[in-house]
């Protein structure tokens, strides 16, 4: 029996601690192919490269194993992997380990999550992976069990058209962790703040800085799951309309006329 293809990427760079132990536990699983940036790419969201050239440089390949560098960003690591390297959809995409939480609204600005979303829209099952801790030499050992388990899974049962997943993992030692909770994601913001400093020639530049605000934190949500130690798996579309509003706008007027 064939195994199964798995695409990997993520948004910390190739060379990414997260990245290596996530592509060591889906050698376990399945065919690897790696394609991801050679840089952080951290917080670029959903973007795409159309102003300059794409370029993509083999690093190795072995039986079961490919891996590639990029100087795109994680969702055109993700298109170029799926077109360009395999030619054909995978059998599951994964984008991670990433340095850091994802839950909440942070997966608005991810680049791991965006690349989980490109794949999502692709028809392909696809996870995002990541665990609460920002350190360049974060332990992800707790990590594997669960990674193999959720993606396991997703292998053999699929998900459903339009859903993929978002799962973190709380940064503490694996007999502390309490289960995985399936949740919603939680309502929070970044409130943005700048700090304006002067360069030599006397102009203003800015480092943006802020904190993290909670606006709920039932117990139904990712932010309690972390916060108590589980893992949290939030299923995710991406469709971004509110369907729950359609009936009550159509009843505005615009112009004196109704809407339809």
């Amino acid at each position: 029996m064939s195994k199964p293809t798995i695409l990997i990427t993520n948004d910390d760079g190739i060379n990414a601690k997260g990245l290596r132990y996530l592509i060591s536990v889906m050698r376990k699983l399945g065919d690897v192919t790696v394609v991801a940036s050679e840089f952080p790419m951290s917080a670029t969201s959903h973007s795409i490269t159309v102003r300059s050239p794409l370029r993509l440089e083999k690093i190795t390949e072995e039986d079961g194993y490919r891996e590639y560098q990029c100087n795109g960003t994680p969702v055109d690591c993700m298109k170029l992997g799926e077109q360009v390297v395999l030619r054909k959809k995978p059998d599951l995409l994964v984008s991670g380990v990433n340095h850091g939480s994802n839950a909440s609204v942070n997966v608005v600005y991810s680049g791991t999550m965006a690349a989980v979303i490109e794949g999502c829209i692709s028809g392909i099952p696809s996870i995002g992976f990541s665990l609460l801790d920002y350190s360049s030499k974060a332990d992800f050992s707790a990590c594997g069990s669960y990674i193999n388990e959720i993606a396991g899974k997703v292998l053999t049962e699929g998900l459903p058209q339009g859903v993929c997943l978002n799962v973190n993992i709380p940064a503490v030692k694996a007999e502390e962790i309490n289960g995985i909770k399936i949740c919603r994601q939680s309502k929070a913001r970044w409130v943005e703040e700048f700090d304006v400093r002067k360069d030599p020639r006397d102009k203003d530049y800015f480092w943006l800085t802020g904190y993290f605000e909670k606006l709920d934190n039932e117990p139904d949500t990712d932010q309690w799951a972390l916060e108590n130690h589980f893992v949290s798996v939030v299923p995710t579309n991406f469709d971004f309309t509110a369907h729950q509003e359609i009936a009550r706008i159509k009843k505005w007027q615009l112009n004196g006329k109704s809407i339809k």
